[in-house]
């Protein structure tokens, strides 16, 4: 399966939990030989205008971050571009999640997902987009943006235990028409993570959720990195997700 990722994603471009020395660098590793590296290249100005205001855009180029932001959108947007006839993943940062058309906070600068399917829609390659965010934190950005365009329809899954929260993700994945099944892969929900709920397997169970329903619908389908910060499971992680997006 293709991995849109770059090396200039290591680098350390804030104090953030996101930024942290070695957090791509786990998942590399983990899934090095077992996926085929696709180098992004950065979304344009133009790209970024579909989403986000000129005066956002500007302030992120004064925090010093527009050019990481950038590469991380377009790196978005060249899985969501593969996605279309193959399974993706993005091994991206910054995240974007938490990031609105005027602001952003929680580590994220550019909605990198918002931004990958408004170019999508704009070029009439998908009619309908399903969100899954399995992040541990609610995708308020996403939401801000997206949630009032009527081609979208956006899940963050919520439960008490691990069950509860498997039967939402596969209940409203197999309600779901949508051409493409978008995924905020967030993994800071693991049990040796922040949330401390869900088990690696679970996220290859999800995987396989979306390539079911992706495949069902005539459809495409990707997912792109927002959190997870414990690197000792991050990368086990992330490649249970991808063998569940890639299995047959």
């Amino acid at each position: 399966m293709k991995v849109v990722y770059s090396e200039k994603y290591k680098q350390v471009y804030s104090t953030d939990p996101a930024s942290a020395a070695g957090r791509i660098e786990a998942v590399e590793i983990a899934l090095r030989g077992r996926v085929k590296f696709v180098e992004p290249r950065p979304a344009s100005r133009e790209d970024i205008l579909l989403i986000h205001t000129a005066q956002h855009i500007n302030d992120v180029e004064r925090e010093g971050v527009y050019d990481i932001a950038a590469l991380a959108a377009g790196g978005a947007i060249m899985a969501a571009e593969i996605g279309l006839t193959e399974p993706c993943f993005a091994l991206i940062r910054p995240p974007g999640h938490h990031a609105s058309a005027g602001s952003a906070w929680g580590f994220c600068y550019f909605n990198n997902m918002s931004i990958a399917l408004a170019k999508l829609k704009c070029a009439d390659k998908i009619k309908k987009a399903f969100i899954l965010d399995f992040d541990l934190h609610y995708g308020d950005g996403n939401v801000n943006i997206l949630g009032g365009r009527g081609y979208v329809n956006i899940l963050n899954p919520t439960g008490s235990n691990r069950n509860e929260y498997l039967k939402s993700v596969e209940y409203n994945l197999t309600g779901t028409d949508a051409d493409m099944i978008a995924v905020s892969a967030g993994f800071d929900n693991h049990e040796q993570d922040w949330g401390g709920l869900l088990k690696t397997e679970d996220y290859k169970f999800m995987g396989n959720l979306v390539r079911e329903t992706a495949l069902r619908n005539q459809g495409g389908c990707f997912g792109i990195l927002e959190g997870g910060y414990n690197h000792s499971v991050l990368g086990k992680n992330v490649l249970a997700f991808i063998e569940g997006l890639s299995e047959k």
